[in-house]
């Protein structure tokens, strides 16, 4: 098994070993150790009831269940074994976000064909040769092809990619357009040297790479805020960071909040070591998933990019984890198993005696709080990188503009955007409503289009000529006749949405080049890469963006950013809207003056006197957070409390206020912690997907055993039917 295994348990054949399984159980299942023995940690296939499932040799069997009756494992996977810190880390994030096992090694194990034998195996690239016809289905594979950038597939994955028949793939092969060869399964990623020279770095970089560098040096834990103002260079200073981890030997992990940043990102990685590192994310392929799975356990893969779920990649020496844009609300998981990345990343380096970096030019309250009590060091970036100089920003009083009605460029804006035309520079128009319009009314009735499934209103979409339901993802034609009063001719767009902005500008700006960067306009994650480097290299006058472009997307040209409506993130109850207002708002105008150019950052507002928009024009961030943390910390909520939601849904109304009501009444576990429950009541979402949805929230102070009194208070519940329970520790949002 290799010197990497020594000291690890060894279960000889048929002794009796427990496996957890990804099947949801509530308990380890024991079996006979499989001829040849297997190591603790051993990843295995075992039978349950008529089905072979995969499942890990988590210690020694329990021994209650009759041994004459003991299956044996089917066998051992040939990857190498669950270390015992990933182990632990499973154990911990389980108890802490008070999730099911099965449930964590599922997270830990989602690589297609981990059983599948170590084989060779076709692949497909892009061939020479031409189809002899050009077909609908045909041009869908070739897309593939193109989207992926020349990555290769096996056929199976091309056709399904494709939503093809494997027929067509096999009749490009035929005419040479697809190129079959056979390839070793899941080999290992090329070597990153780093003792290539680096970027010049300014003596503010250079110290902050130096702490960074010590830090993984000391081979032990630490937590480090790298804040940095947008274009300061933050990426250069960690990947040096990086670079000490790849001489100590050990692996690296860059989590990025965005799959739109990684293609910028990587060419950067090239660049600084000489070669691509591992990617993990929703845009590889499922063949590569596999690779980067396999070869991160064996210690072949040094450096992994990747979405949040690459916490749980079985990393055989994770020396550094890297947190990029660590307030990103994206670094939450809002579904399935829930937990934020960046409270994960620092639990797991714990684990692994490894370094945190979190970096960001406008942390989370909770990073930025963690590091003035000293649980964190932070390093400060105080001057952008080369040439370019923070923009300048004001705000624009829309209640002295002479605004036309539906409309949303205010004359001082245009005004702005007619000067960086004329000069041949970028302007960014921001508003965070994906969209042409979020509410379709009836000027007849009053009546307003709402989704059949969620009590949400319906989101035209002119570029699809379709409402759409930003919950449930349901659409339909919009509507001739209003469903209401069946009267014709009156549905009218309310509101701006991005699309309909960008119908405005074309109005003003006829001459202009106009791209629209949404998430929901591109079809796949590198058609929507491919569009950012044609912004960056100058192919758009005027870009009109969501909250996809405040992420670290650099544009030489660009020099003027106008917030069409500063105030959207003000409204509402929500805990953290002051502080996502100003975080989104400072690092959208970060975009502007990037380069040689200065920029300048107009925000469009009602409430020019609102604190957050004075702290964000001032640029006097660290008021605007002891501003915000006292009052937090007097209001008891986090970082200076605890809360956990309750989200309960089902079909039936009554049935989930029943249960909410009962749970209410016998809140006992969670009063002798000294905690508060509010609720229940109907969640500001109150129906998704034809489910009802009802809220109760926990407040409790810092410090005590929040998680156990949930378990406690919780574990008598007997769920009857279609009802279904979860619960959200540090909840997010309050959807």
């Amino acid at each position: 098994m290799g010197s990497s295994m020594s000291g690890q348990e060894f279960f000889q054949a048929g002794e009796r070993v427990g496996v957890l399984t990804t099947q949801p159980l509530d308990r380890l299942l024991d079996y006979r150790a499989p001829e040849g023995g297997c190591f603790l940690g051993a990843y295995v296939e075992v039978p349950l009831g008529p089905r072979k499932v995969l499942g890990v040799v988590w210690g020694p069997g329990a021994g209650d269940f009759d041994s004459a009756k003991l299956r044996a494992v089917i066998r051992v996977l040939d990857v190498a074994p669950m270390r015992t810190e990933m182990r632990q880390f499973l154990g911990k994030a389980a108890d802490y976000t008070l999730t099911p096992m099965p449930a964590m090694l599922r997270l830990a194990t989602r690589a297609p064909g981990l059983s599948d034998p170590p084989s060779m195996r076709k692949i497909l690239r892009r061939g020479d040769g031409v189809p002899d016809r050009m077909t609908d289905a045909r041009s869908r594979v070739l897309g593939v092809l193109e989207d992926y950038g020349g990555l290769a597939f096996t056929p199976r994955e091309l056709a399904d990619m494709a939503d093809v028949t494997p027929s067509v793939v096999k009749g490009l092969v035929k005419q040479g357009t697809l190129r079959e060869e056979e390839a070793p399964r899941d080999t290992p990623y090329p070597h990153l040297d780093p003792e290539l020279p680096s970027k010049q770095l300014t003596e503010d970089q250079a110290k902050a790479a130096q702490a960074l560098a010590e830090g993984v040096h000391s081979g032990c834990y630490g937590t480090t805020l790298l804040k940095g103002v947008t274009g300061s260079g933050k990426t250069e200073v960690y990947l040096e960071a990086v670079a000490a981890a790849l001489r100590a030997g050990r692996q690296a992990l860059v989590l990025l909040p965005e799959i739109a940043l990684t293609a910028e990102f990587l060419t950067r990685v090239e660049a600084r070591f000489g070669a691509k590192p591992a990617e993990w994310h929703s845009g590889a392929t499922m063949t590569e998933r596999r690779r980067v799975w396999k070869m991160v356990g064996q210690g072949a893969a040094q450096l992994v990019i990747g979405a949040r779920s690459s916490l749980f990649l079985p990393f055989r020496d994770l020396g550094l984890i890297i947190v990029d844009e660590e307030h990103d609300t994206s670094y939450k998981q809002e579904d399935g198993v829930l937990y934020s990345a960046r409270d994960m990343a620092v639990l797991r380096a714990a684990m692994c005696s490894a370094q945190v970096v979190l970096a960001s030019a406008t942390p989370s309250l909770e990073t930025w709080a963690n590091a003035e009590a000293g649980k964190y060091k932070r390093l400060n970036l105080t001057s952008r990188f080369g040439a370019s100089v923070l923009p300048d920003m004001r705000a624009v009083d829309m209640r002295s503009e002479d605004l036309l009605p539906s409309t949303w460029i205010s004359p001082t804006l245009k005004q702005a955007m007619k000067l960086r035309m004329e000069r041949g520079e970028q302007s960014l128009l921001f508003l965070n409503r994906r969209g042409f319009a979020p509410v379709t009314i009836c000027r007849a009735c009053g009546a307003q289009v709402a989704c059949d499934h969620c009590d949400a209103r319906m989101v035209e979409h002119r570029f699809m000529k379709r409402l759409m339901c930003h919950q449930c993802g349901e659409t339909k034609p919009v509507p001739e006749a209003c469903p209401s009063c069946e009267v014709e001719g009156k549905m009218a767009p309310v509101g701006p949405g991005i699309e309909r902005l960008a119908e405005e500008a074309a109005a003003l700006f006829p001459e202009a080049r106009i791209a629209v960067l949404s998430s929901d306009l591109f079809g796949s994650a590198r058609a929507l890469k491919q569009r950012i480097e044609e912004i960056a290299a100058g192919e758009a006058d005027i870009i009109l963006g969501t909250q996809l472009v405040a992420k670290g997307h650099n544009f030489p040209l660009l020099t003027l950013v106008g917030v069409i409506d500063a105030d959207l993130g003000l409204q509402g109850s929500d805990l953290r809207a002051a502080e996502r207002t100003f975080q989104l708002m400072r690092q959208v105008a970060g975009r502007a003056g990037r380069a040689e150019r200065p920029g300048e950052a107009l925000m469009q507002t009602f409430q020019p006197e609102h604190p957050v928009i004075r702290a964000i024009l001032s640029g006097d961030e660290e008021n605007f957070w002891k501003a915000e943390a006292a009052e937090r910390q007097a209001a008891g909520v986090p970082p200076y409390g605890r809360m956990a939601g309750i989200i309960l849904s089902g079909p039936d109304l009554a049935a989930v206020f029943d249960l909410g009501n009962a749970m209410a009444r016998n809140d006992g576990p969670l009063r002798r912690i000294g905690a508060q429950l509010f609720g229940p009541a109907p969640a500001p979402i109150a129906r998704v997907r034809g489910r009802h949805r009802v809220r109760l929230l926990v407040k409790a102070p810092k410090g005590v055993p929040l998680q156990e009194a949930l378990a406690r208070w919780t574990a008598p519940l007997r769920l009857k039917g279609d009802l279904r329970l979860s619960i959200d520790i540090d909840p997010q949002s309050f959807f």
